[in-house]
């Protein structure tokens, strides 16, 4: 196995932050509705529910559930995001936490749900008798049951408000609030049960506009993108000035790259609510990207001048958005000067990316603002597909072909069409950069013309993938200071977080479980050869990864609340030797909460290693490549993939890049390959994730036969050869944001 990876997914550093921080914004967007006033129905239950009977028996649930407390190593810092020290304990792979909690400190050892008992209490009385959640009842007990139950969703207690929900319509099956309420909590832990329960709730009351856009954001979720638009389309037919569908709407649309129809979404949210700070930022969002600088930086501005009150939190969008200006004026002002003169990564300032990267306040010392935008630099205008010569016609209806098949089929992956495209132009560059070095050409890159390395054939990827979505730093780790390189980077990803499973990541539980199953073995025949066999019949038992936690607590006194495995990547260059993999975080609370994660640390002396391999396996691919050239011996082109997919592989490790790491590597291996006079015909397999792939197989062997499993490899078409040089055809940013712009689907689907 080898080390993981945030895809955005995000990326940690308070990438992780922001990535939960905008779950928690969309599950807080879906309550809106429910928290707010709504009118007075007539009665829709008559059963009498004993006052916060409920609530008690989910707090006596939970107190069942605690565990006896051990000992082992102090962890780094009280939060359950943060690092923990991988020095404590005899292996080198299996270690060993404390508790993270304090008695009287934060977070508290104690359950949530007890603390704050009084609080839930308190919340629920109040939204109970104004009756604020959707289709309150005539009975005060029915609806002070209601009540608690969604302030428990408001509190992060999922499974206590599922239970809660549950148990009241096993009183009265049509209460249509308490249906729809057990789908919102639904939403934190199975999309496809949430989505019954919303269509259960629709079923009970037709016009129900809050299950209507709660379906269709469940639906985004899943990646449904049709069916997401049905129901956001149904919610609006029942009422077009439904600010909070034009909102989830309008972000599907952007995310769908449809900016143009995202746009008219945001601007709509704006004239109903001006003041809306996330449909302000996707309007600046979504007119920076298609080159409409003038307008998208007047957007931003406006996020900027709404500062938060004293005592108020600053929200994601404003927190962004300096960022984001900064950045859209340093694009303005290259957007003609051409791409192989000048280096994003260089050009911006050190403390800026960094601060990007990590999702920081803007607090820079001695920042040097972008100049202003320049009115002689005009805006991107819309250029029409039918402006394009024919031959470049074909270009862009080939790159949209080959850019639809890096689409995952996995839950949290919505299919981008600006994305597809971007990539599949990325993918035919490298191909065409690659066989131009094949045969002794060169290339010229951030102002110098030389021989192509490997870090040029992923720049070309990198460059397409930053200008298709400007709203993620896509930037090079290892160009980030020395001081912060020095410190590393914690590209960080939760599985599980309490009660909030990352269902992107559901088929790999298994896989991993496996693995530190196999971990725990070794650990106890090195450590415990008595016990080894009372150790592998308890974890026989073991079918989840949250159930591991109480056998560790078993057999090993220094487990107390949290243990981490950590794995190995075998290295090619030299047989024998091992670089740091990634680490497998679980632990837990004193209440059955779990936090299941993965993370690498990228440092200065990891990267040097994995650069050393990659170094060796581009030479070796580049002398395989030009003996390729002028061979057609099958051995040759089969040599030649295994080392495109072998190098690919310790990229994936390495993951050296803030964002998009898994689909750059993946448009390389495409564009590689046709190098090699191969094409990718297969589609990724439902539920696999490229870079999971990488980073749970045993070696690169091993990570090349899974690749060519689906890949289904032909011979590369001989059209390929004929179409126009990439770079030559869009040789500025303008140039870039232009054809990705372009709507090429009438005449591409014909030419399909």
């Amino acid at each position: 196995m080898a080390p993981a990876r945030c895809c955005c997914c995000c990326c940690c550093w308070g990438g992780a932050v922001a990535a939960a921080d905008a779950a928690r914004r969309v599950l807080a967007l879906l309550l809106v509705g429910v928290l707010c006033a709504w009118p007075r129905p007539g009665a829709l239950a008559s059963e009498h529910y004993t006052p916060l009977s409920l609530l008690k028996q989910e707090l006596q649930h939970r107190q069942q559930q605690e565990a006896p407390a051990g000992g082992g190593c102090s962890p780094q810092s009280g939060d359950w995001g943060d690092q923990y020290s991988a020095e404590c304990g005899e292996s080198s792979f299996l270690n060993f936490h404390d508790s993270d909690c304090e008695p009287r400190g934060s977070p508290p050892c104690d359950s949530l749900l007890s603390l704050n008992t009084e609080k839930i209490l308190s919340q629920a009385k109040s939204i109970a008798e104004q009756k604020r959640f959707p289709f309150a009842t005539d009975n005060d007990s029915t609806n002070e049951e209601l009540a608690i139950a969604y302030v428990l969703i408001g509190s992060g207690l999922y499974d206590e408000a599922i239970r809660h929900f549950s148990t009241m319509l096993q009183e009265e099956p049509d209460l249509v609030s308490a249906i729809y309420g057990r789908g919102i909590a639904y939403g934190k832990k199975g999309l496809h049960e949430a989505i019954e329960s919303f269509k259960e709730a629709l079923k009970q009351k037709v016009d129900f506009i809050d299950a209507y856009k709660s379906l269709g954001q469940a639906y985004r979720e899943l990646g449904n993108f049709e069916a997401a638009t049905e129901s956001f389309q149904k919610a609006l037919l029942l009422n077009q000035n439904h600010v909070q569908t034009l909102q989830l709407r309008g972000m599907m649309l952007y995310h769908h790259g449809s900016l143009q129809e995202a746009l008219k979404n945001f601007k709509r949210c704006l004239q109903l609510e001006p003041y809306n700070e996330v449909c302000q930022y996707m309007k600046g969002l979504s007119h920076v990207a298609m080159g409409q600088f003038y307008e998208g930086i007047k957007a931003q501005t406006k996020v900027m001048l709404n500062d938060p009150l004293p005592g108020q939190k600053a929200s994601p969008e404003y927190l962004k958005v300096k960022y984001l200006r900064e950045y859209s004026r340093y694009l303005h002002a290259h957007l003609d000067t051409p791409l192989t003169e000048y280096n994003i990564d260089v050009d911006l300032p050190g403390s800026f990316k960094d601060h990007w990267a990590k999702s920081l306040p803007f607090l820079i010392e001695d920042y040097e603002e972008q100049p202003g935008l320049q009115p002689h630099i005009k805006d991107v205008l819309h250029q029409n597909f039918e402006s394009y010569k024919p031959e470049v016609q074909e270009l862009i209806c080939v790159a949209d072909r080959l850019g639809s098949l890096m689409q995952y089929e996995t839950p949290g992956f919505l299919p981008n069409k600006r994305i597809h495209r971007a990539m599949g132009l990325a993918a035919l560059e490298v191909m065409q950069a690659v066989h131009r070095t094949w045969t002794n050409s060169k290339v010229r890159m951030n102002g110098k013309t030389r021989l192509m390395q490997w870090r040029d054939m992923f720049d070309i990827a990198v460059k397409w993938r930053r200008i298709a979505d400007p709203d993620q730093p896509v930037l090079w780790l290892d160009q980030m200071p020395a001081r912060s390189l020095s410190r590393g980077f914690n590209n960080h990803i939760n599985l599980i977080r309490g009660q909030v499973i990352n269902m992107r990541y559901l088929e790999y539980f298994e896989k991993i479980l496996h693995f530190i199953k196999d971990r725990i073995l070794v650990y106890h025949g090195a450590n415990n050869p008595k016990g080894l066999l009372e150790v592998r019949e308890a974890l026989e038992k073991v079918h989840k990864v949250e159930d591991l936690l109480p056998i560790m607590k078993q057999f090993n006194t220094k487990t107390k609340d949290g243990f981490t495995v950590n794995t190995k990547v075998p290295s090619l260059k030299e047989q024998g030797k091992e670089y740091d993999g990634f680490t497998i975080t679980i632990t837990g609370d004193k209440i059955g909460n779990i936090l299941f994660s993965v993370e690498t640390q990228t440092t200065e002396e990891r990267t040097q290693l994995y650069h050393a391999e990659i170094d060796a396996l581009y030479k070796d691919l580049t002398a395989k490549g030009k003996v390729l050239i002028l061979s057609s011996e099958f051995g040759e082109a089969d040599a030649v993939c295994n080392l495109i997919l072998s190098l690919v592989y310790y990229f994936y490790n390495l993951m050296p890049l803030s964002r998009g790491s898994s689909v750059i590597a993946y448009s390389v291996i495409v564009g590689a390959l046709m190098a090699s006079g191969k094409e990718v015909a297969g589609k990724i397999p439902k539920g696999k994730l490229v870079d999971f792939e990488a980073m749970t197989a045993p070696g690169s062997e091993a990570f090349s036969k899974i690749a060519k499993s689906w890949m289904n490899l032909k011979s590369i078409s001989p059209s390929y050869k004929t179409l126009p040089s990439v770079s030559e055809t869009f040789p500025t940013l303008r140039s870039m944001i232009e054809v990705l712009n372009t709507d090429s689907s009438p005449r591409c689907l014909k030419k399909l």
